[in-house]
């Protein structure tokens, strides 16, 4: 069991290890689609890379939508293991939209699974932003 402080100084040392590790400048928030967001996450059961759609219901509809229409490219190209929510509530029990891929069996607590972690979350987010690189005019239109 960690406290707080040294789960948090576990956190840190982790993603600072992953900058380092695989240096990238990530479109994350920088997608320029009203709601359209790329999310790394990694906590004590599992690591996920996730496109959220999470803006006014309209614009998540219709952002959605589009994404649903390049589902099967999504799969067949970039994500294999992709899993399409339309209502994914998140922990703090917001709503959203999300496609994810998720790594079981790893923990931010354990530095054994770091570096498989690490190449999971630098592999998939590398075919997010190339599929949103040559879909984004749809996605955007």
């Amino acid at each position: 069991m960690f406290s707080k402080e040294e789960s948090r100084k576990l956190r840190e040392e982790f993603w600072i290890a992953f900058g380092k590790s695989f240096p990238n400048k990530w479109t994350l928030y920088k997608t320029e689609v009203k709601g359209l967001s790329f999310k790394f996450h990694f906590d004590l059961k599992k690591a996920i890379v996730s496109i959220d759609v999470d803006s006014d219901f309209e614009q998540r509809i219709k952002v959605w939508d589009k994404l649903i229409a390049l589902k099967s490219i999504l799969l067949d190209e970039f994500l294999p293991a992709g899993i399409f929510e339309d209502f994914y509530i998140l922990e703090n029990q917001k709503e959203i939209s999300r496609i994810y891929v998720e790594l079981n069996n790893v923990s931010i607590h354990n530095k054994n699974t770091w570096r498989e972690t690490m190449v999971f979350l630098n592999d998939n987010m590398l075919q997010i932003e190339k599929f949103y690189e040559e879909y984004k005019d749809v996605i955007d239109s």
